[in-house]
């Protein structure tokens, strides 16, 4: 049973709690399953990677890890922060996410 998350893979968001708190970045994968987020920059995790046929030296990789959702909002430039957010309906029908602090569209 998929559940339904206020970010997008897209979106801009900030990181509101955790060790890196305050960090933005854009959201690289969602898993809906779990309610987790994939943040660009975000929750740096190192792996390491066994040598096999095609690719003869192991190396070390860092890149990054799932965070909770509940722990991200989606950032406004106008604001310059993190902010929650309500739903607006265009004339055409189209639904849009806004600002509740500024009032402006976020992407």
């Amino acid at each position: 049973m998929t559940r339904k998350l206020h970010v997008k893979t897209g979106d801009n968001v900030q990181v509101i709690s955790g060790k890196d708190l305050g960090k933005t970045g854009k959201v690289i994968a969602v898993d809906f399953e779990n309610a987790r987020v994939k943040v660009e920059g975000v929750n740096i995790q190192t792996k390491h990677k066994k040598p096999n046929q095609a690719m003869q030296q192991g190396s070390i990789v860092k890149q990054e890890g799932f965070i909770d959702a509940s722990n991200v909002l989606l950032y406004c430039e106008k604001c310059g922060r993190g902010v929650r957010t309500g739903i607006k309906v265009n004339e055409d029908g189209s639904k849009v996410c806004v600002c509740k602090k500024c009032g402006t569209e976020l992407d």
